[in-house]
């Protein structure tokens, strides 16, 4: 694409990433060690719900467990019921006249609170994602630097969306601003539990809105973090309010409750498409139609062209397919190789699977670690059992005795995958990749836009006629070029879907909190004769 075919940029207000952490540096190794040690001392917690700034205790617990070492317990976690809801709800809808009414530069300001108490205890919310959700090391610190971007960007893009736009004519003033929603209910996934769920509340916050959080089971010590940060922020009582516990208790009273009027979701395919159909079905009583954000997940495809460099296609999908024992939604699950470098692919890609390190999350050494919880295990093992039976294995990466300890699975490649067969359709959520063969570049995309889903996708190839062609020909959300597919930063990567994917805009993009507001216009005439006395002249 030539420079005058690019489309013109769009300045953007100025915003810098929170840096990774080096832990190739001795300190900060020793910092994540200690934050390790000082977690595992806290083992044994009990958990509360949270609502208009109460701690309520339950009847129900959920049991928050290691996955790395699943008989190891961290804690205890009340688990609401639909009545709770029901007060948390009333709680927000309660906090909201009040909440509505704060600056945008007071409620900005709360929220860089969290993100500077975020970075203040960095470590501590890393080392405590490392063991509830067993991500590895670099994987939860990137995830907490997430949540801080999320907290900084959509602070600094609301001061943007304060500013009146003013159409003046003679005789008449015309002005265009947004009003919050109301009552928001946040409905977080398990594998980014601090990034996904505070982005998803911060956004609610910060433009107006309040809020029931309800965190993922299996992250719901680490969400109770947020909610500790948020009230050590100064957050009025009933603005944010936690609310664990189950989908069927807790999420469904959320969803259809009349006094919410946005859900914020991210989740799978099957729990979005139900939120949606339920938050559709509209009551006598109800004051207005319900707002869905949905992120639904992909089956996502990286294609290597036949000129593609080929060390950079093998690391490129290796990191995409089974960074995060593939428990990312932009997760590489299907690659698609040109006939005249498949052989080749296949056999650099397999001995590359070889040198992959899988164990305990706190492991600092390890490539990935366990996937979530059993009822994954067991998914992962039966899909692993059609694709045994219906394509040939190339990689079948045994966990050993890990497999024991933990939810450890190996890294499973598999070759001649039918376009479609389950393993190239059904997003699985797990170490599980499918190679697959192309003609050409025509039947490449065919068989990469060939899903219901259209999230994030890969295009691996020297050649600037074939990458035109993928920008134009690849239909996902996020296209990535001559890289990997994971790893998206805030602004930078703006995220999100559309098919099946997804419902609503892009995650750190300059137009998600449009999506927590309502615009307004108010004109008037200027041409009154005369004033009214205000009250204190006819005093």
């Amino acid at each position: 694409m030539s420079q005058e075919e690019r489309p013109k940029s769009i300045d953007l207000p100025r915003f810098e990433n929170e840096p990774h952490t080096d832990f190739s540096r001795g300190e900060a190794r020793d910092d994540m060690k200690q934050a390790l040690q000082n977690v595992r001392d806290q083992f044994g917690i009990d958990v509360p719900l949270v609502i208009n700034g109460k701690a309520v205790d339950t009847r129900a617990h959920l049991t928050s467990r290691n996955p790395s070492r699943k008989l190891e317990t961290l804690g205890t976690v009340a688990s609401a019921n639909a009545d709770q809801a029901a007060q948390a709800i009333d709680a927000a809808h309660r906090a909201f006249a009040q909440w509505r009414k704060v600056s945008v530069s007071h409620r900005a300001e709360y929220i860089e609170l969290i993100a500077a108490e975020m970075r203040n205890r960095r470590f501590e919310l890393a080392a405590w994602m490392v063991f509830e959700c067993g991500k590895p090391w670099k994987e939860a610190d990137a995830d907490v630097a997430e949540a801080i971007d999320f907290c900084v960007y959509y602070a600094m893009c609301m001061r943007e969306l304060q500013k009146t736009l003013e159409m003046n004519y003679p005789g008449e003033q015309n002005s265009y601003f947004y009003r919050p929603r109301g009552v928001t209910a946040v409905i977080a996934p398990w594998n980014f539990p601090l990034a996904i769920l505070t982005g998803m509340t911060v956004a609610a916050l910060a433009t107006g809105n309040t809020v029931v959080m309800k965190p993922a089971e299996q992250a719901s010590i680490i969400a109770s973090k947020l909610m500790d940060i948020g009230r050590d922020a100064g957050l009025p009582h009933g603005v944010l309010n936690f609310l664990p516990g189950t989908g069927e208790d807790v999420g469904q009273a959320l969803v259809r409750h009349r006094d919410v009027k946005i859900i914020a979701f991210t989740g799978s395919q099957k729990v979005g498409l139900m939120i949606n159909r339920q938050a559709a079905q509209t009551e006598e009583n109800q004051l207005a139609v319900k707002k869905v954000i949905a992120e639904m997940g992909g089956k996502n495809a990286i294609i290597v062209d036949e000129d593609a460099d080929l060390d950079d296609a093998v690391s490129g999908v290796l990191k995409s397919a089974f960074g995060y024992a593939g428990q990312k939604c932009s997760a590489c699950s299907r690659v698609i190789v040109m006939n005249p470098i498949y052989d080749t692919f296949v056999e650099r890609f397999a001995a590359a699977c070889e040198s992959l390190r899988i164990g305990p999350a706190e492991d600092p050494g390890i490539d990935f670690g366990p996937v979530i919880d059993e009822e994954a295990f067991k998914r992962i093992n039966d899909y692993l059992a059609v694709g045994n039976e219906e394509c040939e294995p190339l990689v079948a990466g045994d966990a050993g005795s890990l497999a024991k300890e933990g939810y450890f699975i190996g890294p499973h490649v598999f070759t001649n995958v039918e376009q479609d067969s389950r393993i190239a359709q059904d997003e699985i959520f797990g170490p599980v990749l499918a190679v697959m063969k192309a003609r050409d570049l025509d039947d490449a995309f065919l068989l990469a836009n060939r899903t219901r889903y259209a999230l994030t996708g890969g295009f691996y190839s020297r050649s600037p006629k074939n990458l035109h062609r993928a920008r134009e020909e690849f239909f996902v959300g996020n296209l990535y070029l001559n890289r990997n597919i994971t790893g998206a930063l805030v602004q930078r990567q703006p995220f999100g879907g559309y098919r099946m994917s997804g419902i609503g805009t892009k995650a750190g993009g300059p137009d998600y909190l449009l999506q927590y507001l309502l615009p307004v216009t108010v004109t008037e005439n200027t041409m009154r004769r005369g004033f009214a006395p205000n009250s204190d002249e006819e005093d």
